[in-house]
């Protein structure tokens, strides 16, 4: 099979070029540049609809302009959180991911802000974008080769039609008034980008507080009639100190008191109950962060509930808090999502949560990132049968992560298995993420149909498994995609 004509069956068009050589002068991607035709740019040159992509685990918005609140990202944790103030190129570029990664690797934007007598790069950059530029321009250069960059690069080009991985000035201003100019009516802009790029669904992790306060009723409104959540636990785990705001404030809200088990089972359920009316059917946590996926089931008599409390007293804590979430995910039937690797190597292996599995088998765990954990990831969703596999953020890291995950889990793992969403700080890293995704996805495919003579269709609808349809059936969100 021609990878070429493969590739156009998930984009809706012939493939032309997958490199990035063909942009013209001033930025604007010309036929063939970034892999397009690409769905919902006017182009596609095809007789089929292009294959959709479910983006089932986003950050969209977790940027500066959008700001902070005390749990983290105001778009994590407030509905309808619109941008403070005018959101430029450095907010998309300098976000956690690309501006964790370059601060890293020696980027200090609180100095460079300093030069020029301001709080902030961005406010820099406002005034004096030629300076600024200058300033910032060898550490993204540095950054140049990285998926991060690349994603964000690629998602612009297509979103904006403007290529900044040209580094030239004139490309980053056009860009920047692009972006400031759509980011001013954001919920309208994400759903015009959505169609642009191919998305059907959109998936939020989001924090307790996202379902009892918002920006306004209208912009919240506006968000959820396109956006679908699921409820983060990691913020419970943190509740056990002896003064903590965050649980006075969630006891004040849900009329509930922990400090007890029969208290704080009744405190999680009620936080489950009303992130449930609002329409959320899944969980989150990150703890690989920092410590081990190894969530023992815990005594409730050797549990202390909160106060000065020793390291094993902690771990215990949140091992109880955590079965205690999985026990009503279980009963809900709600799925789970766990951060697996790419940080903490050394106890964010996957392997532990065999336990989780069997002990909640009506939940469905979805292990996500997976990296550099593929091997390990591939054999629980192999031999378990409600863990599942998503690879978003694996093209954002690297994109060869994500094609060594599907050589490990194309001929090892059920297909019904795997999913590709992005984990994105904003709707442009993610459109990037996307091609990259599509076009891998293609050859790896491809190569599997030409060896085993599977015929195109097929091939075609197992893409469009691990692009849409596998996230419906796990999620329950959304419409399953026939392929012609």
């Amino acid at each position: 099979m021609d990878r070429r004509v493969f590739l156009g069956s998930l984009t809706g068009g012939p493939l032309l070029a997958t490199g990035i050589t063909d942009a013209s002068p001033s930025g604007r991607q010309q036929q063939g540049t970034f892999g397009t035709p690409f769905p919902g740019g006017g182009e596609s040159g095809g007789d089929h609809p292009p294959i959709p992509n479910f983006c089932a685990h986003e950050h969209w918005g977790s940027i500066a302009s959008i700001g902070m609140a005390p749990e983290g990202f105001r778009a994590d944790a407030e509905a309808g959180a619109l941008p403070a103030r005018r959101t430029t190129l450095l907010d998309l570029l300098i976000d956690p991911y690309l501006g964790g990664w370059m601060a890293a690797a020696g980027f200090n934007a609180a100095d460079i802000a300093r030069k020029f007598g301001k709080a902030d790069l961005q406010s820099a950059w406002m005034e004096a974008p030629d300076q600024v530029f200058n300033e910032i321009r060898p550490h993204l250069e540095r950054q140049r080769l990285t998926g991060v960059f690349q994603c964000l690069r690629r998602g612009i080009a297509l979103l904006h039609g403007h290529d900044i991985g040209s580094l030239d000035l004139e490309a980053w201003k056009a860009a920047d008034q692009s972006i400031a100019m759509r980011y001013e009516s954001l919920f309208q802009w994400y759903r015009k980008a959505m169609e642009q790029a191919g998305f059907s669904e959109l998936i939020r992790p989001v924090h307790p507080s996202f379902f009892i306060r918002s920006q306004s009723d209208s912009s919240a409104q506006e968000e959820l009639s396109f956006t679908h959540t699921i409820l983060r636990i990691d913020p419970l785990l943190g509740l056990w100190t002896t003064d903590s705001q965050k649980r006075d404030k969630m006891a004040e809200t849900f009329g509930v008191e922990p400090v007890d088990a029969a208290s704080w089972r009744k405190l999680i359920q009620a936080i489950f109950d009303a992130a449930a009316q609002k329409g959320t059917t899944g969980i989150k946590q990150l703890q690989a962060y920092s410590r081990s996926l190894d969530f023992q089931e815990a005594d409730e008599s050797q549990v202390a509930w909160a106060g000065d409390l020793t390291p094993y007293q902690v771990t215990t804590f949140k091992n109880w808090v955590v079965n205690e979430c999985c026990r009503q995910a279980h009963e809900r039937g709600w799925p789970h999502q766990i951060h697996v690797g790419t940080h903490n190597l050394s106890k964010s292996s996957p392997l532990p949560l065999e336990f989780l599995a069997k002990r909640y088998p009506r939940m469905k765990l979805v292990l996500i990132h997976c990296w550099p954990f593929i091997d390990e990831s591939g054999w629980l969703a192999k031999y378990l049968p409600n863990v599942y596999l998503d690879t978003c953020w694996q093209t954002v890291l690297n994109p060869d992560f994500f094609r060594r995950a599907l050589k490990a889990w194309l001929g090892y793992v059920p297909h019904h298995k795997i999913m590709c969403s992005h984990d994105s700080t904003s709707l442009e890293m993610a459109a990037g993420s996307s091609l990259f995704t599509r076009e891998i996805l293609a050859e790896e495919l491809g190569e599997h149909a030409g060896v085993l003579q599977i015929p195109h269709k097929d091939m075609s609808q197992l893409a469009a498994g691990f692009l849409h349809n596998n996230a419906v059936d796990v999620y329950g969100i959304g419409t399953v995609f026939q392929v012609d």
